[in-house]
Order: C-alpha cells, then sequence, then structure tokens
C-alpha cells in the first residue's frame, strides 16, 4: 500500500491491521502515478492490479477471478466494467462503464478500458514502462493506450462490474479538467509515435455521455 503521507488517520488504520498488509509506505509523492508506480516497484506478484483509496471492489471474489483469468487464457492483461457511485451513498450507481472485447482502432473511436478494472502482467511494466509523469491526469489512458495500441498486447475482457469508484475523480471534476485530459490523451497518441486525427479527441467524453444513469 502506497500513501502520500497523508495526516487523516489513514497510517493509523494501516498499521492496526498488523501484518496484514506486507508493504506499506508513506511518503510525499509528485502525485498519483508518482504513488502508483511505487507500488508497482514494490509489488512481487505476478499479476499488479491498482486500487485507489476511494474505490472499492464490487464483491469478494474479485482477485479469484482475476486470478482464474490469467491461469486459464495466453493473455498479457484483463479488465471489466465499472460502476460511479454516489460520494456518500454507495448503494446509488450514477453511471455505468461497459466495457468490451478490444479490438485494434477502437482508441480512436473514443474508447478506452476503465483503468480501475485493469490488471497486467508485472513484466510488461519492466518491459514496456510504468506510468509517464509527464502527463498529470491522463497518463492512465496513456499507459493503456501504449500497452493495447501501440504494443498490442493480448488482453481479455470480463463482462461484469470489477469496482464501484465514487464520483469526483480527477480527470472529470471540472471542464478545465476534462479539457486537460483531452489534451493530454492527444499527447499520448503523439508519444507513442501514433496518428489519430485530433478531431477524434472529441469523441472520447461524447462516448461516455449515454453512461450516465436516467
Amino acid at each position: 500500500m502506497v500513501d502520500g503521507a497523508s495526516s487523516d488517520g489513514t497510517v493509523e488504520i494501516v498499521q492496526s491491521y498488523g501484518d496484514k498488509i506486507n508493504k506499506f509506505i508513506s511518503e510525499k509523492d509528485r502525485g498519483i502515478y508518482d504513488a502508483m508506480n511505487k507500488g508497482i516497484g514494490l509489488s512481487t506478484g505476478d499479476i499488479v492490479g491498482i486500487l485507489n483509496s476511494d474505490d472499492l471492489y464490487s464483491s469478494n471474489d474479485i482477485l479469484e477471478i482475476v486470478a482464474n483469468e490469467f491461469t486459464t487464457k495466453n493473455i498479457d492483461c484483463i479488465y471489466a466494467d465499472l460502476v460511479y457511485i454516489d460520494m456518500n451513498n454507495t448503494s446509488k450507481v450514477v453511471r455505468y462503464w461497459k466495457s468490451r472485447e478490444f479490438s485494434g482502432g477502437l482508441f480512436q473511436k473514443g474508447w478506452h478500458p476503465a483503468h480501475p478494472t485493469f490488471f497486467i502482467k508485472r513484466e510488461c511494466y519492466h518491459k514496456y514502462g510504468v506510468f509517464n509523469l509527464d502527463f498529470k491526469i491522463a497518463a492512465d489512458y496513456e499507459i493503456m493506450l501504449r500497452f493495447l495500441e501501440r504494443y498490442k498486447l493480448k488482453s481479455s475482457y470480463i463482462n461484469k462490474v470489477f469496482v464501484k469508484m465514487r464520483v469526483g475523480g480527477e480527470s472529470n471534476r471540472s471542464l478545465s479538467n476534462i479539457l486537460k485530459a483531452n489534451i493530454e490523451s492527444y499527447k499520448a497518441w503523439k508519444v507513442n509515435g501514433l496518428y489519430i486525427n485530433p478531431l477524434r479527441i472529441v469523441l472520447k467524453p461524447l462516448s461516455k455521455l449515454l453512461q450516465f444513469k436516467r
């Protein structure tokens, strides 16, 4: 577990679990993606998944499902569905992120997996790189673009909600951040040597409008 030197009682809560938590660091970092890179660096298992502090798995069998998928299939990564939930009422679904099987070109149409549901072999981070800290909001988009579109890693989609995510994420917290995320998304194509018409980036937020509950 990686904590950014918080003062909200997180450290005390973690310490109360004793040796049930294998590794824990609490120190200043350069943002969420720096913390994720630290977590990847500390990991020792074959598969890496990242769960942020306000998010939760939808059921107790998620990790078992993940392990079985990697055991039975020749794949590098998997992902699933996600629901956004009300900040205070975790049973209230605000938005349903329905995903699909990956095929080349889907990123150009505005689609990408929900990163909190994304699990990947640890060796892929060593081979293809970790989160690019030049990206402040869309490093998760960039790394999945890199893995799936640039390096064409073998993926598997599981038709199940893996993660419940509280509303208010950094990339969609304001119109300003949405704009910044789209600019970074375009930059992600450039740094990976991939071409996309800049107008296509507009499809990224538009493709998510149907996910919201009416």
